[in-house]
């Protein structure tokens, strides 16, 4: 049986799946990024039951991706906004994208396309060195324990 938490586990990769790694969660935040703030409107969107809907929403919030902020009175009800650390998650969705696009496509081509606001141009996720700032192949990335002090880096 698979754990339900990575307790035990030093790396900022558990630590973030702990928030955002249930299945529902990164299309909650998707459809968050879309403009979906409503409880209504996510149900719309995503097969998914309402008790693991408000479930995961608490978690969000819980966790300072979502706000959960009232718009109306009589009856109180409310709607669900990215914050700035929510917003963070958007590239970590447009890499998902592009990374399915490229090896789970079909002919049809991508369902969707992620373009600039302002002049509608593509979006390229990409990694760059913040010391060079060269462009970065996922070949060239290696990874090395943190030097923390106090605290013991196990798994990087």
């Amino acid at each position: 049986m698979l754990r339900r938490t990575y307790d035990g586990q030093t790396c900022s990769i558990a630590r973030t799946l702990e928030v955002v790694g249930e299945r529902w969660t990164l299309l909650i935040v998707r459809d968050a990024a879309r403009g979906v703030t409503r409880f209504d409107g996510f149900l719309a969107r995503l097969p998914i039951a309402r008790n693991v809907l408000s479930d995961r929403l608490a978690t969000l919030v819980r966790h300072g991706v979502l706000d959960r902020v009232q718009y109306q009175d009589r009856p109180p009800r409310h709607e669900y906004r990215l914050t700035a650390k929510g917003r963070e998650l958007v590239p970590v969705l447009l890499s998902l994208m592009a990374w399915g696009d490229r090896h789970l496509g079909d002919d049809a081509g991508p369902p969707v396309v992620a373009e600039h606001a302002e002049c509608g141009g593509p979006i390229d996720v990409h990694m760059t060195c913040r010391q060079c700032e060269g462009a970065v192949a996922p070949a060239e990335v290696v990874t090395r324990e943190a030097r923390r002090v106090g605290h013991v880096t196990r798994d990087v």
